[in-house]
This record gives structure tokens, sequence and C-alpha cells, in this order.
């Protein structure tokens, strides 16, 4: 029988409850108070329907496993990580997008997404897509503070900023548009385009600091050479066409820099953690549990690991899974819902990774 991805979480809520209120330093930690994220498409739950971007899954396949198959602006088939976590924390559902008209100032109060899919740390990364930069993001943070003071005051908002979780998930985009995949990738190595990252990161978490953040978690960057797009583009630089559909393989080398860009996301964390004082600055892991399904599939119910449930799976993603794209017959059993974006199934998994492995250290 295939593990159901969803009682792990359920089953460590009451555990997870106990850890974030126990006493820790004959001091007890409060629970969170609300979940805030920032980044791109693993964490926009349809920011970017809103902008004047390409880059939007407000459109049928996605959604098709949401509730009443609704296409949210999620880029996946239903929930991301985000949503099983503030389900879990006992906030709400689903994280809302903050540029929602639906949105009102006490729905900010619980946690709402910042975030704009084809964005990155870089901001030449969200200029190429025409979505909100960080600093963008940053600002409409700063817009939602003001809103909930004026809602419920200035005490009481900064309680809730004091305690909220704060997702920052970015970089993916960054290395693919700007060094796999663009010709100005050429004009600076894999080792110092990720310290210029790292760099945009120390200067976004010191201004979420600043802004009265205390919990802040930073995901680390997944195994970009197997997600199903660089799978095949790797595949047609090095084999003739047919191989695309006989050959696939992870691109063994962007995954051995994901891996060294994790190791110095460790250390920059460690050096916040120290300088930030009163703060916990954490790693937020998605490549282990990612590479983990990958490497088995059958442990968590999946067949297919190397291409997207829609279309192909080989190339089509945002604009390019269109409606009448043809989808897998059962999406659970799929890694990838399109060519770069984890299925809903996969996002419950690194959710409740994140669940034993993160949020009780917060």
């Amino acid at each position: 029988m295939s593990p159901n991805p969803h009682k792990p979480i359920l089953l460590t809520f009451f555990t997870l409850f106990l850890q974030l209120t126990s006493p820790i330093n004959a001091s007890p930690s409060p629970p969170v108070t609300a979940l805030y994220a920032f980044g791109d498409s693993t964490v926009d739950s349809g920011n970017n329907n809103y902008i004047p971007t390409l880059f939007r899954s407000n459109h049928p396949p996605y959604g098709k496993s949401f509730p009443a198959k609704l296409s949210t602006g999620r880029f996946s088939d239903g929930k991301l990580a985000t949503d099983f976590l503030s389900s879990s924390l006992g906030l709400k559902p689903i994280i809302p997008a903050y540029l929602n008209p639906s949105v009102k100032p006490v729905d900010l109060l619980t946690g709402v997404s910042f975030a704009s899919a084809g964005g990155g740390l870089d901001d030449r990364t969200a200029k190429l897509s025409s979505t909100l930069t960080m600093d963008k993001q940053l600002s409409c943070f700063e817009e939602a503070v003001r809103k909930m003071k004026s809602a419920v005051g200035e005490s009481e908002t900064n309680r809730v900023i004091k305690n909220a979780l704060f997702v920052v998930s970015a970089g993916t985009n960054d290395m693919i548009y700007n060094v796999y995949d663009h010709v100005l990738g050429r004009l600076i190595s894999v080792s110092d385009y990720q310290d210029f990252l790292l760099t945009k990161v120390e200067a976004f978490v010191q201004r979420l600091h600043d802004a009265g953040a205390r919990r802040i978690t930073v995901a680390g960057l997944p195994p970009i050479g197997c997600l199903p797009v660089q799978v095949t583009v790797g595949i047609f630089t090095s084999l003739p066409l047919p191989g695309i559909f006989n050959h696939r393989a992870c691109t063994e080398n962007q995954n051995t820099d994901s891996q060294l860009y994790n190791q110095k996301l460790h250390k920059l964390n460690f050096r916040l953690n120290q300088r930030l004082r009163g703060s916990k600055v954490l790693d937020l892991d998605i490549y282990s549990p990612l590479i983990d399904m990958i490497k088995h599939p059958h442990k968590y119910g999946l067949e297919e690991t190397l291409k997207g449930c829609c279309g192909t799976g080989l190339l089509e993603a945002g604009p390019l899974c269109k409606p009448l794209c043809r989808t897998c017959e059962d999406v659970s059993k799929y890694l990838f819902f399109d060519s770069v974006h984890p299925s809903q199934k996969a996002y419950s998994v690194i959710a409740n990774f994140a669940l034993l492995n993160l949020v009780p250290l917060l």
C-alpha cells in the first residue's frame, strides 16, 4: 500500500505543538502566530495573477487536485509546502496571496505569501520574467504591516511578527536563468555567482530582522539537475533527439552545485545567528526530501520522478502547460506536476520533512 503523505503531517501536529510550547533554556517558546512567505513559484500562492507577466498558472490543468479543482495561481496541481505547514501549525488551511483583492487586514495576522513566480534573489531574474523583485516583495510586507497596525494596533502587530515564521524560498530560477541557460552565465563562475546570491540572502534576512522577524527559514536549492526541464535540456545537448525518451537522468554537476550552495547557506545562517541575537535563522532543506523521493520513489508511492504530469512532462511549465494539455491519469504517482514544479504529493512530503526536522528548532 502506498504511504499517505498527509497522515504523518497530522500525527506530527500534536508533537509539534508540544515542542513549540515546551521550555527551552528555562523559557517557553511561544506558538507560531503566522506564516509569511517570500521568493519564487515554490511559495507563490497566486500573486502573479495580479501583475502583468506571462508567468501565471491561474488556468487548468493547474489546481486539478485543489478543492473544486480551482486554478489559484499555484504552480502545482494543488497545495504548496507552505499551505501544509500553515495547516499543521493550526494557522489556516492555505496561505493566500497578498495581492489577492479578497485578502483583508485580519487575514494578514495569520499569514500571507508575498512571493512571485519567476523571481529570484537576483533582480535580473525578476526583470527577465516581469515579476516582483525581492525588494518589491519586502515593500509589500511593509505595506501589510501598516495595514495590520491600523487594524489591531502596533503592540499586537509587533507580537504577531515577532512570533511568526518567515519562509524565504528562492535561488533556483537565478541559477537556471543566469548560469545554466543564459549566455551571460559564461561570464561568471558557478561558485562566484552562488556567493553573489548569498550576499542577497544575507541582506534580505537582515532587513526582515530589522522589521521585527525573529524566526526565519531560508530554503536551500533543490537538486536542480533532476528538474525534468533540466534533464531534457541536458539530453538535448548530449544525445540525438530519440535519447530524450530513452535515457533520462539527472544532470549531476548541477546537483553538485546545489549541494555546494546549500553548504554555503548553512554557514551563512550560522553566522547570522551569531550576529542577530535573539533570532533563529535556519536552513529549510528541500534537497534531501526531493532526492530521497527520486532515489526511493516506491517508498512514497511514486512511479515517475523525472517527467512532469502535464503534457509530455519534458518541457511544459507555466504558459506552456495549457488548459488543453493532457495530464497523467494519477498525479499522486508523480514527483513533478510540470517540468519544473513539484506535485502536491511532493510538497506534502517536503512540508512533513520540515515539520520533523526544522520547526521544532524554532
